[in-house]
């Protein structure tokens, strides 16, 4: 941390509590980046952006407010303070938040590889999105393209509480993308692909991804509506992380204290098949979920939310544990503005032990999904409804591929039906393999 970093901190401390707050916790995010635009084969726009925001999350009594400014000159801080204060003192008392004590604060922070110090000029990157699009385009059949992009981005993130943490960390991050058309009998498809990553040097290759773009896009061409009734669906790679999602909304404390999740009664049973494992790793190296600590300072480990099929914890900050009556998990998130609320880092479904051939291989008639549009989920009650796209199995191959289907069916059936496959793609901080459901309801458009 820098000596202006530190000087900005310290001044929020001191101000709010001379302001009179009883505790205070400041926060400080510095983020530039670079991105450019590219659409058949010219450029079309550079984008740079720099930005500097505080936040300041203060306590008076059981009392809190939380406020941000980008504004960060000796008056707008005291002003800020002033702010918080008062918004505090006219909050609803909350006998559950609170600060962490220097007990429960994170004294070790791992190195986890977050940061990579490569910089890319704006030629660079129009080089790249340039590539990217070409090889999109010479996929045949490919008739136009919806533009392809390349970007990079650093963040500073550093915080402090009047109950003595003080820690900070660097990430940084790099994309790639493209997207294209092709269309035959009138009928146009489109579709992408793209690469993120904390360090350049993992990025896939920008002829890749856009090759995979354009023949993503070509499988799409002649789509038929999906068959009406009850099958198999498989939920491909890239769409079974909102299966993730879903299992991780539902362990949520926040959720099950306020009794809206339909696991709220579950722990330490079986709410799953025997072969999904849930995992939070806010320890990867280079993962674009990781952290060094939480959102309220507290040290983070990895952890199986679900084991075998079995519930293990709940995803807890300091708030929705005291109100279960637990231990905090380290799973704290939050915004400048915004108190903490239990989240994930880097969550994912474990990978099975057979191939996305295998889960196909014995199913006459059924769907692969590749693509949701829209969404109808209740956490509450598990009704689950999507509109998807992909393709339909027939006698264990690809037959043709689908569009406008809706898939329907209730998680807390799906969950005790899931047969994940060997696939992950831990790019991202969400995941999960390829995944069958047996026994949905679909519908053809």
């Amino acid at each position: 941390m820098d000596d202006i970093t530190k000087n900005i901190i310290i001044q929020m401390l001191d101000t709010a509590k001379s302001e009179g707050a009883d505790a205070a916790e400041a926060t400080l995010v510095r983020n530039k980046g670079v991105g450019v635009e590219v659409r058949l084969g010219k450029f079309e726009s550079v984008e740079h952006a720099e930005d500097f925001q505080i936040g300041l999350r203060v306590f008076t009594g059981q009392q809190s407010a939380s406020i941000s400014t980008g504004k960060v000159d000796t008056d707008a801080v005291r002003a800020l303070c002033q702010r918080a204060v008062a918004m505090a003192r006219l909050a609803p008392a909350d006998p559950y938040a609170r600060l962490a004590s220097k007990e429960e604060q994170a004294v070790e922070l791992p190195d986890l590889e977050l940061y990579d110090p490569t910089e890319f000029t704006a030629e660079t990157l129009t080089e790249m999105a340039l590539k990217c699009e070409e090889s999109a385009l010479g996929i045949e059949g490919i008739t136009n393209s919806e533009g392809a992009s390349a970007g990079q981005s650093t963040a500073e993130i550093a915080i402090a509480t009047s109950t003595g943490f003080t820690g900070e960390y660097e990430r940084s991050s790099f994309s790639i993308s493209a997207a294209v058309i092709a269309e035959k009998d009138g009928r146009m498809e489109t579709d992408y692909d793209f690469s993120s990553t904390v360090y350049a040097e993992d990025l896939i290759d920008a002829e890749k991804i856009g090759a995979s773009a354009g023949q993503r896009t070509i499988s799409r061409v002649g789509a038929r509506s999906a068959s009406t009734g009850q099958f198999p669906v498989i939920f491909d790679s890239r769409v079974s992380k909102s299966l993730t999602g879903h299992f991780a909304s539902a362990v949520n404390g926040a959720s099950v204290a306020r009794g809206s999740s339909f696991l709220k009664d579950k722990m330490g049973q079986k709410i799953a098949s025997k072969y999904i494992t849930l995992t939070d790793d806010p320890l990867r190296h280079r993962g674009l979920g990781s952290r060094r600590f939480d959102g309220e300072t507290l040290p983070v480990k990895k952890q199986h939310l679900i084991e075998n099929g079995v519930l293990q914890s709940w995803l807890l900050d300091l708030a929705s544990a005291a109100q279960l009556g637990l231990m905090p998990t380290g799973n704290a998130s939050r915004s400048l503005s915004s108190p903490p609320s239990p989240g994930t880092s880097n969550c994912f479904i474990e990978n099975g032990t057979v191939s996305l051939e295998d889960l196909i291989a014995d199913i006459k008639d059924g769907f692969l999904v590749t693509e949701f549009i829209g969404s109808s989920v209740s956490l509450t009650t598990g009704d689950y409804s999507r509109g998807a796209s992909g393709f339909w199995i027939e006698n264990g191959e690809i037959a043709y591929p689908v569009t406008e289907a809706t898939i329907a069916g209730n998680l807390k059936e799906m969950f005790f039906e899931l047969t994940p496959a060997n696939d992950i793609d831990l790019r991202f901080s969400t995941s999960a393999p390829s995944i069958r459901v047996d026994g949905m309801m679909v519908a053809g458009g």
